[in-house]
């Protein structure tokens, strides 16, 4: 599980950084605004997108006035496009949350597998058939190999974040606006690091009430995702930075909803559940030496037969030697 779990989770960022840093290949350099792009995909992006959130920014930034206007119009978008991924994103924390409670009790099972895939002298074949009780496990428990991760909630943003990006760099007027000081079209290690910060904040808060075992297991997605977002907000943008810092706080709101509101919930409704309808079990020592014995078996044959020609030699060598006495 854990293994292709952590592809996909690289997989989507991969695809995230590739798709963010190819938008960001365009840098602001006094008043050289550069022209939008009138082919390819980015050009597909910046009409379905990008201009309409640049008419977005331009007329809410004219309501509500004042240097800081563009600012919090990107503002005002991220929550938006935040508010709705969010229930996405609870339901997908509540699988998540369940498969980790059920596998939590799976443990025993598992760390039967995984010794015996360890073991001296085991045959390919042998490890085949046990890596398939793996499967088993996830399968006679209704279990998912990915653990409840879901992708769409990154798959709707990611043309969001494109598109603020390009706003920003094919308007004259928000290339050159600021957000208390910082420009929206430059990059910005302030707004990188509150950004990052909150993400951290994410990941420790997602930790709290799991054991050590869980904690370890986590321990690479829990720093993974401020890493992505460190490196695509100093690479970009001011207006990308400030994307990710609205986000981190809705972010840190949700994990919030999830750690002291799902978890304590799904823990009892797993429970309950479990108690009426114990998880199958799958995996035993006796499963585990049937398909190892077979090894056992055929080095105890052919240890006896070494025994029995070592013997033959051995009679053979004290014939050999009377015949030689007697004459």
């Amino acid at each position: 599980m854990k293994k292709s779990k952590y592809f996909k989770l690289f997989g989507l960022l991969a695809l995230m950084a590739i798709f963010l840093t190819a938008c960001g290949t365009t840098t602001h350099t006094g008043s050289n605004i550069p022209n939008p792009p009138t082919s390819g995909p980015y050009a597909w992006v910046y009409s379905l997108f990008g201009k309409p959130l640049q008419n977005i920014m331009l007329y809410v930034e004219q309501k509500i006035g004042g240097q800081n206007g563009a600012g919090w119009a990107i503002g005002i978008i991220t929550i938006v496009v935040q508010l709705i991924v969010l229930p996405l994103r609870l339901i997908s924390q509540h699988k998540m949350t369940t498969q980790q409670e059920k596998m939590q009790r799976l443990q025993p099972q598992m760390k039967l597998v995984q010794k015996a895939l360890k073991t001296p002298g085991i045959t390919q074949p042998q490890q085949m058939e046990i890596s398939q009780l793996q499967m088993k496990i996830y399968r006679e428990n209704n279990l998912s190999m990915t653990g409840g991760m879901g992708c769409l909630p990154l798959l709707i943003q990611l043309p969001i974040m494109a598109g603020i990006y390009q706003a920003v760099a094919y308007s004259e007027k928000l290339a050159h606006s600021t957000f208390f000081g910082i420009s929206l079209s430059q990059k910005s290690l302030v707004l990188t690091l509150i950004a990052t910060a909150l993400y951290l904040l994410q990941g420790y808060l997602s930790t709290i009430g799991l054991s050590e075992e869980q904690k370890r297991t986590m321990k690479m997605t829990m720093f993974l995702s401020p890493a992505m977002t460190f490196f695509i907000s100093i690479s970009a943008s001011g207006a990308l930075a400030l994307y990710f810092t609205a986000g981190g706080i809705v972010i840190v709101i949700q994990q919030l909803i999830a750690t002291f509101v799902i978890m304590p919930k799904v823990k009892r409704d797993v429970a309950a559940e479990l108690k009426d309808t114990p998880l199958k079990q799958v995996v035993t020592p006796q499963v585990i030496d049937n398909i190892l014995g077979k090894t056992s078996q055929a080095k105890a044959k052919k240890q006896e037969t070494n025994q029995l020609h070592q013997s033959l030699r051995e009679r053979n060598a004290g014939k050999q030697k009377r015949q030689n006495k007697d004459k």
